[in-house]
């Protein structure tokens, strides 16, 4: 596989330089642009050194300690856009996506990769990153929706069906777009890597089922969790419209 220098990232920046011209003249808010952009490129560096290390050190506590992290870092994240306090439903969240993720990265690794270790960093780390980060955003979207739903004076069945039916629509699209519209990261990632793309396609049929499928089982556990908070927010709310 083609070793890719700093001169030719230097080359892929120049169509971002591009877009954030044209964000400066049309939105003016090219800084959040151009901060989101500088954090994209100091973050992937840096996770590529500790990734680095992490699988050179190759131990199942490290591993364990950075699953532990991406797994409270996504629950924190998912509650970014409901209007509740985030530290009221973090342990919820992180139940959801506990359960959602946990249950699907060991099914995966050990039932269908069949892990040797089970802690086998090249494995386990990108998938539980590709599973977190497909169930943080399901719940975020569910709640966001059950709290504007219920806010337009809906009951609690109706507003959760609503909200759930809106936190599968883009992984319900991904499934229908996925070889007509588009080739997904892992699958163009091993064909460029030089895996046959029978193979790659196998490895993406996986890697579709256990995002959907965490990602549905994240966001439906978490609207049953958050029912007593959301439907006493909605009173207080409603009590507090009338005075």
């Amino acid at each position: 596989m083609y070793a890719i220098t700093l001169t030719d990232i230097a080359v892929a920046f120049i169509p971002v330089i591009v877009t954030l011209i044209i964000i400066f003249y049309w939105s003016q808010s090219v800084k959040y642009a151009a901060i989101a952009v500088l954090r994209m490129l100091i973050q992937l560096l840096l996770i590529g050194y500790a990734l680095e290390f992490i699988f050179n050190a190759n131990n199942q506590w490290i591993i364990i300690a950075v699953l532990g992290f991406m797994l409270i870092a996504a629950s924190w994240i998912a509650l970014g856009a409901l209007p509740v306090k985030r530290s009221t439903l973090l342990g919820y969240s992180l139940l959801a996506i506990a359960v959602g993720g946990i249950f699907n990265l060991v099914l995966i690794t050990q039932g269908v990769l069949h892990a040797d270790p089970w802690y086998q960093p090249a494995i386990m780390i990108p998938l539980a990153g590709m599973i977190f980060s497909n169930s943080m955003n399901s719940v975020s979207l569910a709640g966001e929706r059950l709290y504007s739903e219920l806010e337009h004076h809906n009951d609690y069945p109706r507003a959760r069906n609503t909200a759930f039916q809106a936190a599968m629509i883009p992984l319900i699209n991904s499934l229908l777009a996925v070889g007509l519209v588009s080739l997904p990261g892992m699958m163009t990632g091993q064909i460029l890597a030089g895996t046959s793309p029978l193979i790659a396609a196998r490895y993406q049929i996986i890697v579709m089922c256990m995002v959907f499928s965490s990602a549905g089982i994240s966001a439906a556990l978490f609207l049953w969790l958050i029912r007593s908070h959301s439907e006493h927010q909605h009173l207080q709310s409603g009590a507090d419209a009338t005075e």
